[in-house]
Order: C-alpha cells, then sequence, then structure tokens
C-alpha cells in the first residue's frame, strides 16, 4: 500500500511503487526490459531517499560510517572519483539458500531490504557503483539508477544458483552503474571467466572511461570469484584468467585499473598474491587503514550459518599504484555495530560490507612505472 505523502512526492512515489512493490517484478518483467530509460523523468536523489525513508521507518537508524583520510600532501585540482564495491546479497539466496540462522527472514524481505541498499548508495553517492550478487537488475536497479544518471550494466551468471530457488527473479551477476556527467564509455567487455581452459560459472565486466574533467582514460572492473572452500586453485585460475584479460585491455597498465570484488579469498590465498605481484602494479586500497599499510582488514564479511560463525575478509578495491592516489576510505562496522547476531540483519542487507574509496590521478603516472 502506498504511504500517505504531500503532494511535492506522492507522484515520485506512485512511480517507484512499481518498482518496489514484489508483485511487480513478474507482471512487469518484459517492459521493464524494454523499457528505455532514458525517456523516463531523472530523480532527485532527495526525493528517493526520503522514499526509502519512510519505508523503513521502522527499522533501526543506518549506521553511521566515517571516511578515513588518507590523502599524502599531492595536490590535486580536480574533484576525487568515488568508487563502491558492494555485494548485495542475492535476494533469492538470502532467502532461500544462505541459512543465516541468526537473522529474522522478516529482515530480509526485499520490500525494506532494496531500500536499505539504496539509502546506503544515495549516502554515499558514488561516482561509480561495483555489485555483485545482483538478481533485481531489471525491476529495481536499473530503473532508478539510470534516473539518477548512471549508465548502467549488468552481466549475469551463466547458471545462476538464484534459479534453483522457487518464485526466484531470474539470474543473479555482476553489475556497474557510473555517472554519465563525469565520464564517457570508451569501451565496455563482458567477460566469462575460465579456469583450467573450462569456462565457468563467474564473470567480470571491464570498462575503459574517459574522465570527462581530466581527460583521463582508465579503466573499472568489477567481478565475483568462485565461492567456497577447496576450490583455491580454481580461483587462481579464474584471477589469473581476469588478470590476462585485464593486461590486454589496459595495454599493459598503459591504462590506469580500479578492479572491485567479491574475491572469496583470504589474504593468504594464491590468488591475492597475483593481484598482489601481477606486472599492473595493483595495490589493493584497504590495506591503507592498517597502521602500517600493509595488512588488509580483520573482516569484511561476518555471518552465523548452521555450521558456525564465519568472518572473513572477502572484498578488495585494487588499484593501479603508479596512476592514482586514494584519497580517502569508508571505514568499516566494528563488531559492536554489526551485533551480536552479525550480518544481514534489520540494520545492514547483506552479509557483506560495503566498500567505498575516493581516487585521484597522479599527476605523473609515468615516473613510478
Amino acid at each position: 500500500a502506498a504511504c500517505s505523502m504531500g503532494n511535492s512526492t506522492s507522484r515520485l512515489y506512485s512511480v517507484l511503487a512499481k518498482t518496489l512493490s514484489s508483485g511487480a517484478v513478474s507482471q512487469h518483467q518484459d517492459c521493464l526490459e524494454q523499457l528505455n530509460s532514458a525517456q523516463l523523468d531523472p530523480i532527485d536523489p532527495k526525493d528517493l531517499l526520503e522514499e526509502c525513508q519512510i519505508v523503513l521507518q521502522k527499522r533501526p537508524p543506518r549506521f553511521q560510517r566515517n571516511f578515513v583520510n588518507l590523502k599524502k600532501n599531492t595536490a590535486s585540482n580536480h574533484r576525487p572519483i568515488r568508487v563502491m564495491q558492494w555485494n548485495i546479497l542475492a535476494q533469492a539466496l538470502g532467502e532461500g539458500k544462505d541459512n543465516f540462522v541468526q537473522c529474522p527472514m522478516e529482515a530480509l524481505k526485499w520490500e525494506e531490504r532494496k531500500c536499505l541498499i539504496l539509502e546506503e548508495i544515495l549516502a554515499y553517492k558514488p561516482d561509480i557503483l561495483c555489485l555483485q550478487e545482483v538478481d533485481h537488475y531489471f525491476d529495481t536497479f536499473e530503473p532508478l539508477l539510470s534516473r539518477l544518471g548512471y549508465q548502467c550494466t549488468f552481466f549475469p551468471k551463466p547458471w545462476s544458483p538464484c534459479l534453483d530457488v522457487e518464485r526466484n527473479n531470474g539470474p543473479d551477476g555482476c553489475a556497474m552503474f557510473f555517472l554519465k556527467e563525469r565520464f564517457e564509455l570508451i569501451n565496455s567487455a563482458n567477460i566469462r571467466l575460465t579456469a583450467m581452459k573450462l569456462k565457468t560459472n563467474q564473470v567480470a565486466i571491464a570498462q575503459t572511461l574517459k574522465c570527462h574533467e581530466t581527460g583521463r582514460l582508465f579503466c573499472i572492473a568489477v567481478t565475483h570469484l568462485k565461492a567456497r572452500t577447496g576450490w583455491e586453485r580454481f580461483r587462481s585460475a579464474q584471477g589469473c584468467d581476469l588478470l590476462q584479460n585485464l593486461k590486454n585491455i589496459t595495454q599493459g597498465a598503459k591504462i590506469p585499473l580500479i578492479v572491485c570484488g567479491d574475491f572469496n579469498a583470504e589474504p593468504t590465498e594464491e590468488v591475492y598474491r597475483e593481484f598482489s605481484n601481477s606486472s599492473l602494479n595493483l595495490n589493493s586500497a584497504y590495506k591503507l587503514l592498517s597502521p602500517d599499510g600493509q595488512s588488509e582488514p580483520p573482516y569484511t564479511t561476518w555471518k552465523i550459518r548452521p555450521s558456525g560463525e564465519c568472518r572473513h575478509t572477502l572484498d578488495y578495491i585494487w588499484y593501479s599504484q603508479h596512476a592514482l592516489n586514494v584519497n580517502s576510505a569508508l571505514g568499516l562496522l566494528t563488531e559492536e555495530q554489526i551485533g551480536p547476531n552479525r550480518l544481514p540483519s534489520f540494520n545492514y542487507p547483506s552479509d557483506h560490507l560495503s566498500l567505498v574509496c575516493d581516487f585521484s590521478f597522479n599527476q605523473d603516472p609515468d615516473r613510478l612505472l
């Protein structure tokens, strides 16, 4: 049911209600996929945030997370590029497969959980948004984010586990969104990752963008590697394949690179070492939050399943350290904020924490190569 609202937002709500009601999914899937979002009116992000907050009024307030300033004394006249990385938890998996034993089913309701996700995105206002486990792309994220000024790309997994869940919303996959007012798309590649010469169920999107303000080119990539213990060699092979693709796309690191992803791998794994030691000269941005700048955060996901408590560091934002500076990074939630029942929860919509970094271009990138 639509909430009673003032005239200023009632028209907006009537449009969003189609997106925010789960019943609209099956009825409108065909027309949503064919909809040209460029023809729809832009949305004021403040209005959308207000809509989300009305839906969420019975939930606890969103956690306060602060940015940590990491900028060295490097002068830059240009606005930083804010990049957000987030495994948002596929709705079908959250409700049907993941068995979060301490999370009430009520907390996983899509009508409210999607508003928590949107609220988080709207709070940090990323210039580029990289998501994994997106299974509501056509009925939620593409129609809304395109009207907020983003260009949207989606690449589903070929055999998504979401399809095994009754009343699913289609396959999950990786999605990338960038603000058209800030960047021009030069090239886009959808990559189906291979391992041991076999095509796998994991994918990546890599896009070369031109920054309007600086005229500089850079490549942004998003991926989600194979999950679970026992698949370490498989992830390693997928990582090698992705790195080879990115070497070709960036002409061997001539074009600066940012790689966002849920790697499903702790820093002790081989695939992490491959990225650390790559000829692309990548560094992991969130290491910079540690006192020595060498250690990853203690966790980026924390959940309780029937098998026990799982606290892992699996999510990363890699960047070309010769060409890019990390100006700041969003601090993670504390154990106290997460609470004893861990993630997801009424406070937080996913079992993974979002990562957000502000980047600027080095003035003389070739000097450090």
